[in-house]
């Protein structure tokens, strides 16, 4: 507070304020002190205060209830003068008349020994009085400080959204923040006139001319550009790429997505990722997602910070994310967040949107097999909202059309529900709560009905300390379950069960210390409870005895933090820390094996009992974090990275693909958690004002204790799952290239991969080794991947698109031979995955047709018309060998073989 110390200032009152405002507590100031109170009406907002003061100095009293406004005051004589942002000086300072260089740029480290006065205002103004001149904060004039926390927050001006990743810059000057996922930014500006640039792909550019008296707020909310959003399909903030630290991260922009011909009409934020470098599948309908080398366990898919198990409907063929209910998704495979752990290869972090708080909107679409509709309203205006949405199948009649004979005499059917709860508490405190849940159930064949499903819930609470200073505690909750009920012939009917739930507790606080220094720690810890099998019998009649294995139990805790350390303009560190520690509870039972033969069930020595709680194995150890950047130009740079990894909890598949019914096992007394070190380096390179960028990263990654599985490995229902692992170890290496054109008429990407996976599978005894313990390409060993998706806007309303996918075969073991022994013919194989199914490729071509422009109309609509597989590539899914009459014959099936027109019709109102 800044005030002029005269005699009146000492006059003392004794007053009380009960839940008025500031304007109000002014008036009743002024009718006890008997001062004469001068100011403008419209410069108090509309917080209440509730304080009492006994015998109180009418100064003190003053700068009590106006500490947060940004109000200043002098008292002469019997009159208080309130001023706004800046200080009434009645004694200029001796030098204040020599003559000061406004523009001098090098005023960034010297004091201002004057306040801001008309001169600023009109160079400001520069003639224009409909310029918008802001002021931030209230000038102490006995400060030293020559630079100021400027902080707020940026929404969108219809959705009241928060804008997450938008760029704020203070020209000519090298000073600049990002809006984090609440649309907060916090940015140390130099006292005096500023102008900021505000610049964002979907909101386009824009500039505020700033006037900073001292710390304080400055938020403000932008309007949408939509053409520009139109255009763009993956982002990352403006020069992001070439600016942050982080190595290896992708930005999807889920509003862009529309333009992409998928299958089926569908639109797939995860589809739309694998068309990047570095993110593959297994196969066309294949579940799940490789990330450089890995398997699909090794990805932590977080929706709205709860872990989803299972991101698929219909045979992999979509994926379990509402892109309507979505926001943002971004996938880290280089650089994982120190705050992130228990995978070892990426992160894929998808948030849902915010409910609006302005209006009621809706959006979906209508699709040959597929009606989608998400709905938001207000409950109370610009405080509380919630938004829900669902997504469903209405017919089966796609599967008939697929070649596959066991696939075209199927069913399947799926749905996907959201609720998201928003709530904004103040300016400091705002609550997210939200549940999903997710269900198929399909049958194969006329005897079994397969059904899984997930269940999501989460809660967070954030809460700004100040400037400085902000957290989220978490809680989330998952659940992923399958059943498979089958009634055939012999009496063998049974249900068979399988579910895996876990529960989590986090803390995340970031701490704003300097520039130079942003802090990000917390702390976490995750409960598993798994039923990893359990077979009843189904009817009366049925043989088929009941069996249950024992539950597993686990506790993940750890410790983390972080420093973007910005070590000059050239050279930014990204240096994290994280500490985790697994616990393998009881109760259970544990085999103790003799370690002179390999493990089996007939080299037990002794079983160990342990009782509800008990601590079977504990495992843990640091995991590093560090990535860095340095500015070669300002459009140049060279980023390194490295990450050590930790996962104890494995998916247990003999399948060369996912399936929905593989089941996860925890580390325990046999079992070891998995363990990554991953190396990665990369160029960045924009150009023309950001339009275009290229980039090119390579990595290397070595793996241990990884598990494969002994030839004919038995899963299901199998008390001593280890007898059936071969652990090893496996390295991936490989080379991305990226060139992105993201404005005008024409836009898109493409994208190349060349990468490697290999496994080794080694043991002292040769009964455990495999392909002699040589390394082997692993299961999801595809080297080369190409994508190309454009898009060419012809006119506002119509627009082309094209995607094309090539990749290499994955890995399989062929027959080779056969020999007779014991008087049986036998088949013999080649080592395994020596061989390669035929490579994939895919061509698919689509329309957008927008609906017309009108200012006024019910709802904004567009059809997308588009054609999936156009060449009708016969694309093989799998190749298998059948031994029909002493013959063997190799077969391939594939998903789509033909041609997949679609039309969808898409609405937003």
């Amino acid at each position: 507070m800044s005030q002029i110390c005269v005699s009146q200032n000492l006059q003392r009152v004794t007053i009380s304020f009960n839940n008025v405002s500031i304007k109000e507590a002014i008036l009743k100031l002024e009718d006890v002190s008997g001062f004469k109170f001068y100011y403008e009406q419209n410069w108090f907002e509309e917080t209440l205060i509730s304080k009492s003061y006994q015998d109180e100095s009418i100064g003190n009293i003053l700068d009590d209830i106006l500490r947060e406004t940004n109000i200043n005051y002098l008292i002469l004589k019997d009159r208080i003068i309130l001023t706004k942002n800046n200080a009434i000086i009645t004694k200029l300072p001796l030098d204040f008349f020599k003559s000061q260089d406004l523009n001098n740029e090098n005023n960034d480290d010297t004091e201002l020994k004057t306040p801001v006065f008309q001169k600023e205002y009109m160079a400001a103004k520069n003639g224009n009085t409909n310029v918008e001149l802001l002021t931030v904060g209230k000038e102490n004039k006995n400060a030293s400080k020559t630079k100021f926390t400027v902080s707020g927050y940026i929404r969108d001006s219809k959705t009241n959204r928060p804008i997450e990743n938008l760029t704020i810059l203070i020209r000519d000057k090298n000073i600049s923040a990002i809006t984090n996922e609440a649309g907060f930014f916090s940015i140390e500006v130099p006292k005096g006139l500023n102008t900021l640039e505000i610049s964002s792909l979907s909101y386009g550019q824009s500039s505020k001319k700033v006037i900073v008296y001292g710390s304080g707020d400055l938020s403000f909310n932008l309007e949408e550009s939509l053409e520009q959003l139109d255009e763009v399909l993956i982002e990352s903030s403006k020069d992001d790429n070439v600016k942050k630290a982080i190595v290896g991260v992708t930005k999807v922009d889920v509003q862009g997505i529309k333009n992409i011909p998928l299958v089926l009409g569908e639109r797939d934020v995860l589809k739309v990722a694998t068309t990047m470098p570095g993110i593959k599948t297994a196969g066309e309908g294949a579940l799940g997602y490789n990330v450089r080398g890995g398997k699909v366990d090794e990805n932590l898919i977080l929706f709205d910070n709860s872990v989803l198990y299972n991101p698929s409907h219909f045979f992999g063929i979509f994926s379990a994310i509402n892109p309507f209910a979505t926001g943002s998704v971004d996938i880290y495979k280089g650089s994982i967040p120190a705050e992130f752990g228990g995978r070892l290869s990426s992160v894929i972090d998808i948030s849902t949107k915010e409910a609006n708080m302005e209006k009621f909107s809706g959006e979906g679409n209508i699709g040959p097999i597929t009606g989608n509709l998400t709905l938001e309203t207000p409950i109370v205006k610009d405080k509380v909202a919630i938004m829900a949405g669902v997504r469903a199948t209405y017919s089966d009649w796609v599967l008939k059309s697929i070649s596959e004979e066991s696939i075209k005499n199927s069913k399947a059917s799926f749905y996907d529900a959201i609720f998201k709860y928003d709530h904004k508490i103040d300016e400091n405190n705002k609550i997210q709560a939200t549940g999903y849940l997710s269900n198929d159930e399909f049958s194969i064949s006329s005897d079994s009905i397969y059904s899984y499903g997930n269940r999501l819930a989460s809660i967070k609470w954030d809460h700004n300390f100040n400037d400085k200073n902000r957290s989220s505690l978490i809680l989330a909750s998952s659940q992923y379950k399958f059943n498979i009920l089958y009634e055939g012939i012999f009496n063998r009917n049974f249900d068979y069960g399988y579910s895996i739930n876990e529960t989590q507790l986090k803390l995340v606080a970031k701490y704003n210390y300097s520039k130079q220094h942003k802090f990000s720690y917390g702390l976490s810890s995750k409960l598993y409870n798994i039923q990893p099998g359990d077979m009843k019998p189904l009817g009366d009649e049925s043989i088929v005895q009941s069996k249950r294995l024992e539950r597993e139990k686990g506790l993940e805790s750890a410790i983390f933090i972080s420093d973007l350390f910005e070590v000059n303009d050239k050279l930014l560190l990204d240096i994290g820390f994280r500490y985790s520690l697994f616990a393998a509870l009881g109760k259970r039972n544990q085999n103790i094996y003799d370690v002179n033969q390999p493990i089996s069930n007939e080299s037990v020595i002794d079983t160990k009992v342990y009782s509800n709680n008990e601590v079977i194995k504990t495992y843990g150890g640091p995991e590093i974090r560090f990535s860095s950047r340095y500015f070669i130009t300002p459009s140049l740079s060279i980023k390194a990275g490295y990450n050590k990894t930790i996962q104890y909890s494995h998916l247990l598949s003999t399948n060369t693909t996912a399936s929905p019914v593989d089941s996860w096992k925890l580390s325990d007394l046999n079992i070891k958690p998995e363990r990554a070190e991953q190396f990665s380096v990369g160029l960045y390179k924009n150009f023309d004002d950001n339009s275009h960028e290229i980039s090119i990263e390579g990595y290397y990654k070595k793996m241990k204790n990884l598990l494969d599985f002994k030839t004919g490995a038995e899963l299901v229902l199998n008390e001593n799952i280890e007898t059936v692992l071969l652990p090893g170890e496996g390295k991936a290496y490989g080379v991305e290239f990226l060139i992105k054109k993201k404005k005008g008429q024409f836009n898109g990407w493409l994208s190349y991969s060349y990468s490697r996976s290999m496994i080794r599978l080694d043991s002292k005894f040769l009964s455990n080794q495999v392909n002699n313990g040589k390394y082997f390409s692993a299961n999801q060993d595809r080297p080369h991947d190409i994508n190309l998706i454009s898009n060419y806007k012809l006119t506002k309303r119509y627009s082309f698109s094209l995607n094309f996918n090539y990749q290499s075969g994955r890995p399989i073991t062929y027959p080779v031979g056969k020999y007779i022994y014991n008087g049986e013919e036998q088949v013999l194989y080649s080592d395994r995955n020596k061989y390669r199914i035929p490579d994939y490729y895919r061509f698919d071509v689509g329309v957008n047709i927008e609906g017309n422009h009108k200012n006024v109309k019910l709802a904004h609509s567009f059809w997308n018309i588009s054609v999936y597989n156009v060449l009708g590539r016969n694309n093989p899914y799998s190749v298998y060998f059948v031994n029909e009459n002493g013959e063997i014959k190799g077969y391939k099936s594939s998903i789509f073989s033909i041609p997949i027109p679609t039309i969808t019709y898409n609405f937003k109102f």
